[in-house]
């Protein structure tokens, strides 16, 4: 059966689109059509920027405690949604379901709750000499997110904005929107102020382009390629608006040959396959000291091997489809151009075998990679991992900061101080050293064209608030 949505969220209410353009969702693991959204317009967007519009003063001026209250409504309206986002984030995304409950939405919930504390304590007013220095909502918010990890990524932008005191415009996905609207299910029980959220379902040239450009929103706040990153800047920059923007990476992961070894590569090789390789961060680069380099390729090559694909609702599936066709089709063509290159092909590759139905990739490791090959230097976003061979501790820093991003990366080593000594070194933003866990509360954001910006915790709040000073 096909859920029918015709609806968009707007001031309070949720109301019929102006356009009767439906956009199509597929499930990736059956290619079955399951839902159609609207496919709205500028002038959903303008109806929706002006509800936002309208809702600034009011919101900018509620009491920190009582937005408190409304982001903690919605953690409790979204937490009695848990099960039922699960299952349509398996059916939109195709990420296996334990992953799912555990990523897609048990993260994002820990996230909003660390908001709901931060929207309690905003930041206090400073003296600096003769000057009080304040901190004040940005003002109206257009938030563009991603498919790979919807919930999670609509929640970095909604809970900090919402919390600074910002209302927000967000345009979901065209191509996971189902998570969305069961979000803003949520965002009505939980009482916000009519404007204060506002949804608006459509394409990116459509719709995104018109909620960056449009001049009543004051912050753009995107998450996607760099490339199209790189048109919202154009579109925001004619009238200087503050953009944020997380985009994309090709992260190291450094085993410094006294770690240990099995677990760096294991763990490595998880990462690099974390959502079918759908993942802004993962170490899609291997990095290993020659001394060691032949004894990781065998490692990394049984342990993808050992990544069952297949249905996500399946409790033995590891690895899901991609979320679409064309991607498919584009990460197929990243590892046939990585083997015309010179890699070596040690596990999955184009021969492997995969479900009869279903957008999948098998899970693909390819060694002897030139730092400077297109395998290097692209971000694939699908499940392939290269693997480069490294001379020392020098040569290590000198690949992985080879490449126009600077999103994410790791550092193995039995001596955590010399882990440290290379990990200040490398031009990202976020480095784990011996498998460190996310930290839901530390800045997550790029280097070089990995992006503008930071997200989470008090740096992510930062991004939706002015600063004042008055003199006296």
């Amino acid at each position: 059966m096909v859920d029918e949505r015709t609806d968009l969220y707007l001031a309070g209410s949720w109301v019929t689109a102006a356009t009767r353009e439906r956009l199509p969702v597929h499930d990736p693991n059956s290619e079955e059509l399951i839902a159609t959204v609207p496919g709205g317009t500028a002038a959903d967007v303008d109806r929706a920027v002006a509800a936002a519009r309208a809702a600034f003063d009011g919101w900018a001026d509620t009491a920190p405690q009582t937005r408190a209250a409304c982001l903690r409504r919605l953690h409790t309206a979204l937490t009695a949604r848990t099960e039922e986002i699960t299952h349509t984030v398996v059916r939109e995304v195709g990420t296996p379901l334990r992953i799912a409950a555990r990523v897609q939405v048990g993260l994002p919930l820990t996230v909003l709750a660390g908001y709901v504390e931060l929207a309690a304590q905003p930041p206090r007013p400073e003296t600096v000499g003769n000057s009080l220095v304040l901190r004040e909502p940005a003002g109206v918010v257009g938030a563009i997110t991603p498919w790979n990890y919807p919930l999670h990524q609509m929640m970095a932008k909604l809970a900090p904005a919402l919390a600074a005191g910002c209302p927000v415009v967000l345009k979901p996905s065209e191509l996971t929107p189902l998570v969305a609207y069961l979000l803003f299910e949520a965002i009505d029980e939980a009482g916000f102020p009519p404007g204060v959220v506002n949804l608006v379902t459509g394409t990116g040239p459509e719709a995104g382009a018109a909620l960056a450009a449009h001049p009543d929103v004051d912050v753009v706040s995107f998450t996607g390629s760099t490339a199209v990153g790189r048109h919202i800047c154009h579109l925001a920059a004619d009238r200087i608006a503050r953009v944020t923007l997380e985009l994309g990476g090709k992260s190291a992961n450094v085993i410094l040959p006294d770690a240990d070894l099995p677990t760096a590569v294991r763990v490595g090789v998880g990462n690099a396959l974390l959502n079918s390789g759908q993942t802004c961060t993962a170490w899609s680069r291997m990095l290993v000291h020659r001394d060691r380099y032949a004894e990781a390729v065998d490692e990394a090559a049984r342990v993808a091997d050992g990544y069952r694909t297949g249905d996500p609702f399946d409790p033995r599936t590891r690895l899901g489809p991609l979320i679409s066709a064309t991607q498919r089709d584009r990460v197929r063509r990243h590892v046939e151009r990585g083997l015309a290159d010179g890699g070596r092909l040690v596990a999955g590759g184009p021969d492997a075998p995969l479900p009869e139905r279903g957008w999948f990739v098998a899970p693909t490791v390819i060694a002897d990679v030139d730092p400077d090959a297109h395998l290097a230097q692209e971000e694939v976003f699908g499940p392939v991992l290269a693997i480069l061979p490294v001379d020392d501790d020098e040569h290590a820093v000198a690949v992985a900061n080879n490449s126009r991003y600077g999103l994410a990366g790791a550092v193995w080593s039995a001596d955590e101080e010399r882990a440290v000594r290379v990990a200040r070194r490398i031009r990202t933003g976020m480095v784990d050293i011996n498998g460190g866990a996310f930290n839901p509360l530390a800045p997550f954001g790029g280097y070089k064209q990995s992006g503008l910006g930071r997200e989470f915790g008090t740096y992510g709040l930062d991004e939706f608030l002015q600063t004042k000073a008055i003199q006296r």
